[in-house]
């Protein structure tokens, strides 16, 4: 596998920051998580900086700081919020492929209602699934490719972007 980075983008339940770590370690990458990278400027956990700051000025700070990464062999877990953010996407394509962590709406809605306090970027009269609606053609837009992972394990998915990956 002759890349650099690998960035995994989804919706907030999907498994990014699951699949990273798994990932990187199967192919001997480090891995860092966009949210935990943001939470270590601010000092405060995600859903804190996002209600001090507001949604909008926490997409501008979310895009400053992913558009700034300047990393290699690395595995990138992103917020599920990065594809509003072009100067972001645009960075993460030049670090190397993005992958699409697929998952359905209702598989989603299981997983993310199991952590209400996850910081998740949603405007007050929005719905989960307005989010995925409204979402899911910039993750298709953005991905080279995708995974399913509401199909297969975590392990199984991390296969399966080491072989597409391969070749």
């Amino acid at each position: 596998m002759d890349i650099e980075n690998i960035s995994l983008i989804g919706m907030p339940g999907c498994g990014k920051s699951t699949i990273s770590k798994i990932l990187a370690e199967k192919i001997g990458f480090s891995w860092i998580d966009t949210d935990l990278l943001i939470e270590s400027w601010f000092g405060r956990p995600l859903e804190y900086i996002k209600n001090h700051l507001g949604n909008e000025d926490f997409l501008k700070f979310e895009e400053d700081i992913v558009s700034k990464l300047c990393v290699k062999r690395c595995v990138i877990a992103t917020g599920g919020s990065v594809v509003y953010g072009k100067k972001a996407m645009k960075r993460l394509k030049a670090l190397g492929p993005v992958v699409y962590l697929k998952c359905n709406l209702m598989e989603i809605k299981k997983r993310v209602s199991k952590n209400p306090d996850r910081g998740l970027v949603i405007e007050d009269e929005q719905t989960i699934d307005d989010l995925f609606n409204e979402r899911e053609p910039l993750y298709e837009k953005y991905c080279d490719f995708y995974v399913r992972t509401d199909m297969y394990s975590p392990i199984e998915c991390v296969k399966k972007i080491i072989k597409i990956l391969n070749g």
